[in-house]
Formats: structure tokens, C-alpha cells, sequence
């Protein structure tokens, strides 16, 4: 199935590299996919598989994304789809899957607790097993070959730059995403360091491939507030370190709030409106530079993973936004005269 996914800009910042000096900073605007995020090529891959086998029903899992791209694309496949939702996924996400026409399910600490969020996959894998279907998590662990869409977005960067990038930054929840950054990487024979960045409330990941640990390490409660990354659980973090490191990448762990300050930074200066997710990896550009870990003249690339409609609750929160009234015509050329007057 197809709806026009991938082949996203890859587009050079204007003043943040600058500012972090960075003069080539690039961003991947996965953002800018059909329903919003990276996990389209996910998506495409796995219900194509799907259709091709003549399965009328998708069930699977999702924190938001990847149940926004299995909806659209199982409407368009004429599937059934079938979510079971972390919880606390964001409102507009959900809105999202529901008009796309998923039945929602959402459960009680899933993606907050490790021992919760691996019953709910082992349950639901042990029922698509017995019905010859596929469990679409968007992990090496459950779909290998549906996220063999996502590894493109690589190829695309190389293309895009005419040769390999010096250090790509992907954000990881269960780290599928930069597990296939990693394996894109390794088939283009290029030496690219690819660095995982995880928000501290979900360190499942990155200190482990810092601290020169070979295993991911599950966590007890997912406390991070950037929805999407919220995966208590190992999933295909010990592959991800293991590439990690062969690639010469690093991990960084950030704070929730350097993330939204990023959010924000993206919006203002770059115009980019990524949701929360899709600032992980800039806040780790942030940190990898404060350990002097870059060279100024590397080019890099973070992922923009997708798009601030995502969670415009997210946006509520945090950014204390001022509330906008109805005013007279003369009052506001008024206000105008007056911003212009200093």
C-alpha cells in the first residue's frame, strides 16, 4: 500500500546549527509523511504483506504513530484494525486512529510499567499466532521485514547529501527506529555513527551504550512526558547498542525539558513543528556538543520523527502560550502601531 510516504526533505538549518556551532546540521522531516510521522514506511511495508496474504484484520500495538499509520493504511487496504494503546497516548493521536476507523483499546499502565507493557505483547502475540497474523510493533523483534521501510530514510539522507552523513541522532523509545538506522547504515557500506537519545524518565538504552554494557536494560515505570518514547521495556535495545557501538555512535540521555525547549527552538527559528519525539535527537546533539563529542566541520543529521499536531496537549502544557481574545479593528492597528513604535 502506498499514500505517498517517504522521499521527505532533508532540510539544512538555518540558524541553530549555527548557534550550536554546527554550520551543517540537517534535519529529516519524517514529519512531513502522510499521516505524520516515520512509522508510514513501517506502515506501507507491513500491510502490503498483509493484503498480499488476504488478512482482513491488523490487531497491534501503539503509543500514538504507529497506530495513526496502521489505521490509514489498513483503511485504505480495506483491513480492520485493531489498536491496543499505551497508556496516556496523546488525545489527538487517538482521534486520529479513530477517524481512520481502528477500535481502541487502551490498558492500564501499558507502557508504563516493564512487566505490563511485556505481558500485553506476549498476550497479544500468543492470539495473532494462533490466527496466522502478523503483531505489527514496529520492532526488528516482531516485524523484521516491515521495518526494512523504515532503513529507506537512510538511503534517502545519503542521496539527499550525495554521500554519507558524519553522525545521524534518532530518538528510541523500544529503539526500532534507530536499530533500522543502524542496519540502513551498515548495507550503504558507509561509516556514519549513529547516536540513540533517550528522554531520562526512559533510559532503557542509552547509558547502557554509553557505559560499555552489551544489554538494554528494562525499567521499572516509564516517567518521561514526550509521548511515543515511553517503552519500559528492552524490545530491540541490545541489537541497537550492539550496532551502536560498531558504528563508533554513542548514547545521550536528556531531560524532558531540554526537549521541549528544543520543540520550541525547532518552531521558532527553523519553522519546523515537530512533536516532542521528534526533539529528542537535537537535545542530544545538544549534549553530545557540551561533551565535545562533535566536530564542528562533521555534518549531521537529526530525525524529526513527527509532527506537533501530533500532540497539541503537549504544546497546552508546556509552553504557557498567551491566550488569544477578540479585539476591534481600531485596537489592533492600534497594537500594531505600537509593536512597530517599539
Amino acid at each position: 500500500m502506498l499514500l505517498g510516504e517517504g522521499q521527505t526533505p532533508l532540510v539544512k538549518s538555518g540558524y541553530i546549527g549555527k548557534e550550536l556551532g554546527i554550520p551543517n546540521l540537517y534535519f529529516k522531516l519524517e514529519n512531513l509523511n502522510p499521516t505524520g510521522s516515520y512509522k508510514d514506511r513501517f506502515a506501507a511495508v507491513l500491510v502490503s504483506e498483509m493484503r498480499a496474504a488476504g488478512q482482513k484484520v491488523c490487531i497491534a500495538t501503539s503509543s500514538g504513530n504507529t497506530g495513526a499509520a496502521l489505521s490509514a493504511y489498513c483503511a485504505a487496504a480495506g483491513i480492520t484494525c485493531i489498536l491496543v494503546v499505551v497508556d496516556g497516548a496523546p488525545l489527538p493521536k487517538v482521534k486520529q486512529m479513530q477517524l481512520y476507523g481502528a477500535q481502541i483499546l487502551m490498558v492500564k499502565d501499558f507502557g508504563k510499567n516493564a512487566e505490563m507493557t511485556t505481558r500485553v505483547f506476549e498476550d497479544l502475540e500468543k492470539i495473532c499466532v494462533s490466527r496466522q497474523l502478523p503483531l505489527p510493533i514496529s520492532a526488528f523483534r516482531y516485524c523484521p521485514s516491515a521495518m526494512q521501510g523504515v532503513q529507506t530514510l537512510v538511503y534517502e539522507i545519503n542521496e539527499e547529501l550525495s554521500g554519507p552523513a558524519d553522525h545521524i541522532f534518532s530518538p528510541a523509545g523500544g529503539g526500532g527506529l534507530t536499530l533500522a538506522v543502524t542496519k540502513g547504515v551498515l548495507s550503504s557500506s558507509s561509516r556514519t555513527k549513529v547516536h540513540c537519545v533517550q528522554p531520562e524518565g526512559n533510559d532503557t538504552i542509552a547509558s547502557q551504550l554509553r557505559n560499555g554494557l552489551l544489554r538494554a536494560m528494562a525499567v521499572n515505570a516509564s516517567v518521561t512526558t514526550v509521548s511515543g518514547l515511553q517503552v519500559a521495556s528492552v524490545i530491540d535495545g541490545d541489537e541497537v547498542i550492539t550496532n551502536c557501538r560498531a558504528l563508533g555512535g554513542n548514547g545521550y540521555v536528556v531531560g524532558d525539558s531540554d526537549v521541549f525547549k528544543w520543540q520550541k527552538q525547532m518552531a521558532q527559528k527553523e519553522g519546523i513543528f515537530s512533536e516532542p519525539a521528534g526533539a529528542v535527537a537535537l537535545a542530544g546533539l545538544e549534549n553530545a556538543i557540551s561533551r565535545n563529542e562533535i566536530n564542528q566541520n562533521e555534518t549531521v543529521v537529526c530525525l524529526v520523527t513527527g509532527s506537533g499536531f501530533k500532540d497539541m496537549g503537549s504544546v497546552d502544557r508546556n509552553f504557557n502560550l498567551p491566550e488569544v481574545r477578540t479585539i476591534s479593528h481600531e485596537e489592533s492597528i492600534s497594537n500594531i502601531k505600537d509593536w512597530f513604535n517599539g
